[in-house]
């Protein structure tokens, strides 16, 4: 079986609220996407993470476009990548894409579907809802004290 995932992030990668923000958050998300009455089983989990950690899409990434020559780069070099990170997470975001070799920042690749990188993290597991909407995400942002974005994840 497989999982639909939306995660809530902070726009800025490295920044990371407050306990006390991040549960306010997590609560309003908790109101916005209630327990799903159709069989599967809602979870929200917000975490706090030491390093920065990928926030992917799962299987709804397409492809990936380099910002420097517009090139596509193979979705394996960026699995790879996510892979030798998931332990540790990231130190830094810089990396210099294999396409043109041009140094840039991983949350600077143009992804389809959205992919992101956080020290924070909401995730609703299995929503019986779509996505959230700008106004929706706007009041997580204002309760947390940070705008955010929206990670959709098929796994």
């Amino acid at each position: 079986m497989s999982d639909t995932v939306y995660s809530v992030i902070p726009t800025d990668p490295y920044w990371q609220p407050d306990h006390e923000a991040g549960d306010r958050a997590a609560a309003l998300v908790t109101r916005l996407a209630p327990e799903d009455d159709g069989g599967l089983d809602t979870e929200i989990d917000a975490d706090w993470y030491d390093t920065v950690t990928a926030v992917d899409c799962g299987e709804n990434l397409t492809k990936i476009g380099c910002p420097a020559c517009g090139a596509a780069i193979d979705p394996e070099w960026y699995r790879d990548l996510i892979e030798a990170h998931c332990d540790d997470g990231f130190a830094t975001l810089a990396v210099m894409v294999p396409c043109c070799g041009a140094a840039t920042s991983l949350d600077a690749l143009e992804y389809d579907w959205p992919c992101g990188f956080a020290r924070f993290e909401i995730a609703v597991w299995n929503p019986d809802r779509g996505p959230f909407d700008e106004r929706e995400l706007a009041a997580v942002g204002e309760v947390l004290g940070h705008p955010v974005r929206q990670i959709q994840a098929h796994i």
